[in-house]
């Protein structure tokens, strides 16, 4: 009696176990596909989130021509936020669309004077005055000695913009009359990062120290 309790013990302990190689295969290839199939997941909402945000939040522009030096260079690669999130004020980087057939390409400036202020130059100092106040422009790369033929003190109407790139004596910006004070429905948005720089004319190379907000 004991040895057949000890069988049927035996056999019970047996069915206990996995069905040997085919059983453990088996999971195996579930996990495998149930871990392909969270990678696939998550690859899937990475790519349309990206698209999401390239399509409405960023966009990338390269920088041409010698305006806004000494802060951006020709071949300099941007991130710009699109205008709908941006609240613009004095001091950014701003991309102005090409509205004006003189003017076909696309603008890379820095808003100076906001909605409702007033703007005036003294072109012999080569000095900026928003409402009286002397600007401190660290980031320009001489004073501001060329006119464009506008006419000053002027001031902005409540959805302008006055606009002037960094190297003021070589950039058609607000001073000229072909551009003058912008209206912000005409701004592409803001810039925030410097991704990639191109070659700084000084030097001859391109300096990835440069990389990083856009200032």
């Amino acid at each position: 009696m004991a040895e057949e309790n000890k069988d049927l013990q035996t056999a019970e302990e047996a069915s206990a176990l996995p069905d040997a190689p085919e059983e453990a295969e088996k999971k195996r290839q579930e996990t495998v596909e149930s871990w392909l199939c969270c990678w696939a997941q998550a690859i899937v909402t990475a790519v349309v989130s990206v698209v999401l945000l390239f399509t409405f939040g960023v966009r990338l522009i390269s920088v041409s021509g010698p305006s806004m030096q000494n802060t951006l260079y020709t071949g300099d690669r941007l991130l710009i936020l699109n205008a709908m999130f941006c609240d613009f004020k004095a001091g950014d980087v701003v991309v102005v669309n090409d509205y004006n057939a003189e003017l076909d390409d696309t603008l890379v400036k820095r808003i100076v004077a906001v909605g409702g202020q007033t703007v005036d130059i003294d072109f012999l100092s080569g000095t900026v005055y928003v409402d009286g106040q002397a600007l401190d422009e660290p980031y320009v790369k001489e004073p501001t000695y060329t006119s464009g033929g506008l006419s000053f003190p002027l001031k902005l109407a409540e959805d302008e913009v006055f606009v002037m790139g960094d190297n003021r004596n070589h950039s058609t910006d607000s001073r000229d009359t072909r551009l003058g004070p912008v209206k912000e429905g005409y701004l592409q948005g803001k810039a925030l990062l410097l991704l990639t720089p191109g070659v700084t004319p000084d030097t001859g190379r391109t300096e990835w120290g440069r990389v990083g907000l856009v200032r």
